[in-house]
């Protein structure tokens, strides 16, 4: 069996769960990967045979996105002309984990593929939203890869089509012990902005993660990391709790260690609103963002008891075999997936 698997690489998370799933898929046959975007700073030796630049996410270094680089850096034409040369119809198995390109061209030749992943998940309605629901957010997430069949991963299970996460084996299988640190995972800020808002907190130490360190160096009560995920699984096992985005393998992972958990949406995504909502219920402590009311409210936080506990297990073998038990056969195409590209 020839499979496609196609990942998102806006971030790290997609790439650390394709490093999971990798050992497993290769059981079902001969496994190329398609990687698109470049956001992500794992070093990884996935068996990448396609590469594009995809969409790739640019911060402002205040928590937020920075939109006009990233619409200035879209290229409408280059991702038709990607999605037209990527090869789907020599695959026996598309597997899509949230690409666009892979999406449209599977419509083009009218060929079945699985939406498989967190973003996949959002098709429920059953999954938590904030308060606020936004038109656009709710659009992309749902419109951005289309697919045949959906196999959604999440915090809980929502709906009949969810899974649990898929937790890295070194977190399932580590010990954890708490050696008094926090660990930090913000790369929406700059590290200028976060050192100064750690220093303030003198009393504590902090190991933070920088895509702009090669090697280790501490400020004060800041040690200075570089982004890598045996130095970045070792703190987190070892630290006594974790403040990072709100995406969703790092919180899980934060959960299933039973650590405390501290999470900052990235401003203006979306995504990151729903899965902060998600974990608001769960009684996961919520800071909206990063400004002068942070010392108080991470002041709180370490002498709050709540915290939000969750046993997950390796799901992997069951997973794959719901996907390709289920896996979707006959031609699905570009009037069915993407009527809105049809004229006449």
């Amino acid at each position: 069996m020839k499979i496609l698997y196609s990942v998102q690489a806006t971030g790290n998370g997609h790439i650390s769960r394709a490093i999971e799933l990798l050992p497993y898929l290769q059981r079902y046959g001969l496994v190329d990967v398609f990687l698109s975007g470049a956001n992500s700073q794992l070093r990884h030796d996935l068996p990448v045979k396609y590469r594009s630049k995809g969409l790739s996410l640019f911060y402002s270094k205040n928590g937020g996105l920075q939109y006009g680089k990233i619409v200035s850096q879209l290229n409408i034409p280059g991702i038709i002309k990607a999605a037209r040369e990527l090869p789907v119809h020599n695959y026996d198995v598309i597997i899509n984990d949230f690409e666009c390109i892979t999406s449209i061209a599977c419509a083009y030749r009218k060929i079945p593929s699985v939406n498989f992943g967190h973003q996949a998940s959002f098709y429920s309605d059953l999954v938590p939203r904030p308060a606020n629901k936004e038109i656009m957010g709710e659009f992309l997430l749902k419109n951005y890869a289309r697919a045949s069949q959906y196999i959604g991963l999440h915090f809980e299970r929502y709906d009949d089509f969810i899974f649990e996460p898929v937790i890295k084996k070194e977190i399932l299988e580590s010990k954890p012990r708490n050696k008094g640190h926090i660990t930090v995972y913000l790369s929406a800020y700059s590290d200028k902005i976060l050192i100064e808002a750690f220093s303030r907190l003198s009393n504590f130490k902090f190991e933070l993660f920088s895509k702009n360190v090669r090697s280790p160096e501490t400020i004060g009560n800041v040690k200075l990391i570089p982004v890598s995920q045996r130095l970045f699984n070792e703190s987190m096992i070892n630290s006594y709790g974790v403040i990072t985005g709100a995406g969703f393998e790092t919180p899980s992972e934060v959960m299933h260690l039973g650590k405390k958990l501290m999470v900052i949406p990235i401003g203006g995504q979306y995504e990151q609103k729903c899965n902060a909502a998600a974990l608001e219920k769960m009684g996961v402590t919520v800071v909206p963002a990063l400004d002068n009311n942070f010392h108080d409210s991470f002041l709180e936080w370490i002498g709050s008891f709540n915290s939000c506990v969750r046993q997950y297990s390796n799901n992997i073998p069951d997973i794959l075999g719901n996907l390709f038990d289920n896996y979707p056969s006959g031609g699905v195409g570009l009037a069915l997936l993407y009527p809105e590209l049809m004229i006449g």
